[in-house]
């Protein structure tokens, strides 16, 4: 199952296709916009083996220069991507794709914090298995008590997410 309808939270259990469906949209994207990437990652959960999820697709792309985002825009207009601009989230090019929602686009200037934050985590819970249950407990629990605020679950994530970050920085 992929897509999430505006406005609602829940999750569903990881799938395999999920891995797919990323490899499918990479070498698209990579067709229109390969000459101005220098690479695209799977990122969030659906990344992460085991982990249920929001049925969307993270993407991150990493462009050598933030402006180099700019000449994307257009070509991955072309593949359906809705562009909402760079004052959406911090320091990215944000772009989302159907209704219901089944795929986001973070782009990112390489060496971008985010960047490295978002796949640092994923790494962490790929190879964690302890922290990667814990954090699925919690998504289930947020996600029940707030599956129609989509921005107080992602919140409420972020105290698990930063004791995650901080233990690898040390």
């Amino acid at each position: 199952m992929l897509g999430l309808p505006k406005g609602e939270v829940f999750l569903v259990p990881w799938t395999n296709d999920w891995k797919k469906e990323f490899l499918l949209e990479k070498e698209r994207i990579q067709e229109v916009i390969g000459q101005n990437i220098l690479a695209v990652h799977h990122i969030g959960s659906t990344a992460i083996k085991h982990l249920s999820a929001k049925p969307i697709i993270d993407i991150a792309i990493e462009v050598k220069g933030f402006q180099d985002g700019e000449k994307c825009v257009k070509a991955l207009e072309s593949l359906g991507y809705s562009y909402k601009g760079t004052n959406v989230l911090p320091d990215r090019y944000y772009f989302n794709k159907g209704e219901p929602r089944t795929h986001q686009i973070h782009m990112y200037q390489s060496g971008n914090k985010y960047l490295l934050e978002q796949l640092d985590f994923r790494d962490y819970l790929r190879n964690n298995e302890t922290a990667r249950i814990q954090y699925k407990k919690l998504k289930q629990e947020l996600s029940t008590v707030n599956k129609n605020n989509k921005h107080k679950y992602a919140d409420d994530k972020t105290n698990f997410v930063k004791s995650i970050l901080e233990s690898i920085k040390k």
